[in-house]
């Protein structure tokens, strides 16, 4: 909070549960990577930030990986552990990272701690309120001041810490005197440790973009995390992206290798997609795909229906409604209307998908006629999309 106790951003921890009250047994690096694969994919960033900070607590191990520049810099306020010893490597790094437009916060500040020398890098000092005695805290208050920070009182829990701090010119507030932590959950699905280990097999050898999209077409939720990731705000583009292969040109193999790198140290198998429904996702996928093929659609039209189909059954892999799933996503007008089989010229490839699944197929011979197809393209495409899924191995 601000002086005037209005909301200026969040700090963003990782608990392993509801119940959970600090990181448990995870590695530094692991609790870290953690926060920041919830931040970018799991709970988003708009939703949750809006047009606040996010500021992330960050260790040794976090600062030296390459996994921060996935972030949105402008919106995150790195937060530096105390007890970090400042080397030449890491003076610049934080130099570099300062130049990219992240914020450097000085948590828990003390100018006997190691990290005090990092202090000239800082914007945003926090001060912990219940750390120092009241002379001291007003000391080290005073001290503080005459750099060029943001001064902030943090574990203000009572209204005397509060009155205190604002007595003495604090610029900002954080504590249970003002909320406690909200644990936010989410279900979480995982892309397969094979399909990732693929990616950044291809990527090492600078593989053709078709060959990188071919891996994404295979896993559900590969493809999931990728389009959420490149049209959020930690992308920074003004587009929606409608294909695999323009997300991967947009974002360039780098920052593609750094973003499977984040994926496969944060995974498990806890929350592998459901193969059957993999199966029926990537089926859907291809099979109006082809169908966009037989009736020469443009090959943007034909990557489109791909990814509407794959998309598909969002809705029953997270058990919510479509819209609320579609909240979460940045798809164009046109995606959206289709998942959720209002008016378009798309939907009755997806209508038609589903009705190959009933047994009785009782819809296709109407939706064939809409779609001014025969039955000889339809069934060829069909069989084609089951036998593409059946050679995938899934």
């Amino acid at each position: 909070m601000n002086r005037n106790q209005q909301l200026i951003g969040y700090e963003l921890l990782f608990r392993p549960s509801l119940e959970a009250e600090g990181a448990g047994p995870l590695a530094a690096l692991q609790a870290d990577t953690q926060v920041l694969v919830n931040t970018l994919h799991n709970m988003g960033t708009s939703w949750l930030i809006g047009n606040k900070l996010a500021f992330i607590n960050v260790g040794e191990a976090m600062l030296t990986s390459e996994f921060l520049e996935l972030l949105p810099a402008r919106r995150v306020i790195l937060d530096l552990m105390p007890e970090i010893t400042p080397s030449n490597e890491l003076i610049a790094r934080i130099k570099y990272l300062h130049a990219q437009g992240f914020g450097i916060a000085m948590d828990g500040f003390s100018f006997n701690a190691p990290s005090a020398q990092l202090l000239e890098y800082a914007k945003y000092v926090k001060l912990d309120v219940q750390k120092h005695g009241t002379s001291d805290f007003q000391m080290l208050a005073a001290q503080v001041r005459s750099y060029p920070v943001i001064r902030i009182a943090e574990k203000v829990e009572t209204h005397e810490h509060f009155h205190l701090c604002r007595e003495l010119g604090m610029d900002g507030f954080q504590g249970y005197y003002f909320a406690k932590p909200e644990t936010l959950s989410a279900k979480v699905i995982h892309p397969s440790f094979t399909h990732t280990l693929e990616l950044l097999n291809l990527l090492r050898m600078d593989a053709e973009i078709k060959e990188v999209e071919a891996v994404f077409k295979r896993d559900i939720a590969l493809s999931y995390k990728l389009l959420r990731f490149v049209n959020s705000a930690a992308a920074g583009l003004n587009t929606t992206i409608s294909s695999f292969s323009h997300a991967v040109t947009v974002l360039g193999y780098k920052r593609l290798y750094r973003w499977l790198t984040l994926l496969l140290v944060t995974a498990n198998e806890d929350g592998k997609t459901p193969p059957a429904l993999q199966k029926t996702a990537i089926t859907r996928a291809r099979f109006m795909e082809l169908l966009g093929s037989a009736l020469n659609l443009p090959n943007d039209a034909c990557e489109s229906l791909f990814v509407i189909g794959m998309f598909s059954l969002l809705d029953v892999l997270f058990d919510m409604p479509m819209t609320t799933v579609l909240e979460h996503l940045h798809l164009s007008d046109q995606f959206k209307q289709v998942l959720q089989e209002q008016p378009d010229r798309l939907t009755p490839f997806l209508q038609l998908a589903k009705a190959c699944e009933d047994k009785e197929m009782r819809d296709v011979p109407q939706l064939c006629r809409e779609l001014g197809l025969s039955p000889e393209p339809f069934n060829q495409a069909h069989v084609e999309a089951l036998a593409w899924v059946e050679e995938l191995g899934l």
